[in-house]
């Protein structure tokens, strides 16, 4: 730092970065060194209870190892105690136990940052911000590891919470209620993976193969007010989410431990908002069977166009007349008087007529959920826009971008982190590791 320092002497301007970045390196090379003697008792020493091995046996003494470990403030020197155990061959190093490094090179304040900075950003520009930002040198792939560990280990928190919430006694319908409404929102979209993880998989591609798998994704929020028009407004700070490359029925269990961690026995209206798919009604009515379930009113008013279009061809004017007179019963909830116009109106062309069956079915396998008027009169939401939303956000924006492949492993891990760090809850996980 003193040869920088008379370089900016000597010069008649004062590089102020060239001293910013001396004088940083001076302070973390400084703070490395207190740290390393501060942690240096850490792990050594005799023991009063025998180290005892995970299949039950005392494990003997192999005397210190070192260990290098990146930190914040720069790379360390540790030595610990290390221990075998005779039965099993098992090693273990409690001081890296106690420091929360065991099976890693890198601090849990590195490996913080790593997580925060890969929650958004391809591991590339995680390892180029690390090193402007914080001086860190870390490569692609490490961050990429850090990342996914991290993703991984919140994954098996959030289980393992969920695994007592499933089975959690509802209490007596007399209970007190806290919540006006809890709002349930879930839906899939696809995730571009390596080849090998779609492979005999059939897909939306000309030769039918496959090139993504389905992240499920759920979101649960409240809303208590309602706007000016009787609209409902989401509460400020309630939307959690949680997702995973999964099967319907795995991800119905998660769904339902995640709303009963949200308050589901505790609010007074349980709502499920979704688009209808036959996977997603199965898990409505599963696990949520006394909520009101509405379908998405956007998706009803899509498939309603569809249908004029198939009822109608090419003649326009008939198509918009029946389009706006359809639309207005549809928001009134009047879903049968649509089903007995549309059946009157079938084209006897037979291909047309199949395809407006088809349309006319979905209308009548959903029109008890779609009783729009009831739902507006009640402040009720009938737009899934919240989870179409976090499709694109949570999912889209990260595991989506030009270029990526991504193995199930590797996206279920980096979609548990966005689902807790977009839920608030980035805290908590690092918190209850200290704990």
């Amino acid at each position: 730092m003193s040869r920088v320092l008379g370089l900016c002497q000597r010069a008649a301007k004062v590089d102020l970065e060239a001293l910013e970045a001396a004088v940083r390196g001076a302070a973390l090379a400084a703070g490395a060194k207190v740290l390393e003697e501060m942690l240096a008792p850490v792990g050594v020493g005799r023991r009063e209870e025998a180290v005892r091995c995970t299949c039950g046996r005392a494990m003997r003494s192999l005397g210190l190892r070192a260990k290098s470990v990146l930190t914040l403030l720069g790379p360390l020197r540790l030595s610990r105690s290390a221990y075998a155990c005779p039965a099993c061959g098992r090693t273990c190093y409690p001081g890296d136990e106690e420091l929360d490094v065991a099976g890693t090179g890198y601090s849990p304040g590195v490996r913080r940052l790593v997580a925060d900075f890969a929650c958004d950003a391809p591991f590339k520009r995680v390892s180029e911000q690390l090193k402007a930002g914080a001086a860190l040198s870390i490569s692609r792939k490490d961050c990429e590891r850090v990342a996914e560990s991290v993703g991984a280990d919140m994954a098996a928190w959030v289980a393992s919470e969920h695994t007592g919430l499933r089975f959690t006694e509802p209490p007596p319908p007399e209970a007190p209620k806290s919540i006006e409404t809890l709002c349930i929102e879930f839906d899939g979209t696809g995730v571009p993976m390596v080849p090998w993880e779609v492979e005999g998989r059939k897909g939306k591609q000309e030769d039918g193969r496959a090139k993504t798998r389905e992240a499920k994704v759920g979101c649960v929020f409240t809303h208590t007010e309602v706007n000016e028009n009787g609209r409902p407004i989401r509460d400020a700070d309630t939307t959690s989410f949680t997702g995973a490359i999964e099967s319907a029925a795995a991800f119905g269990e998660r769904i339902y431990a995640e709303a009963v961690r949200r308050g589901l026995y505790q609010a007074k209206h349980v709502v499920c908002i979704t688009d209808g798919a036959e996977w997603i009604r199965n898990i409505v009515q599963t696990h949520f069977p006394s909520a009101i379930h509405v379908i998405d009113l956007y998706h009803a008013r899509e498939h309603l166009l569809e249908l004029c279009r198939l009822l109608f061809d090419r003649d326009l004017k008939r198509l918009n007349r029946h389009k706006n007179v359809w639309w207005e019963a549809l928001d009134e909830g009047c879903v049968e008087t649509i089903l007995k116009q549309a059946t009157d109106l079938l084209p006897r062309d037979p291909n047309a007529a199949k395809d407006a069956r088809r349309e006319i079915g979905y209308f009548h396998t959903n029109k008890d959920r779609m009783r729009y008027g009831e739902y507006f009169q009640k402040g009720y939401f009938v737009g899934s826009g919240v989870i179409e939303a976090a499709c694109k956000t949570v999912i889209g924006q990260r595991l989506k971008q030009s270029g990526m492949e991504w193995t199930s492993r590797g996206a279920n891990a980096i979609i548990a982190l966005r689902c807790v760090q977009r839920s608030g809850r980035f805290e908590d996980y690092w918190e209850q590791r200290v704990a």
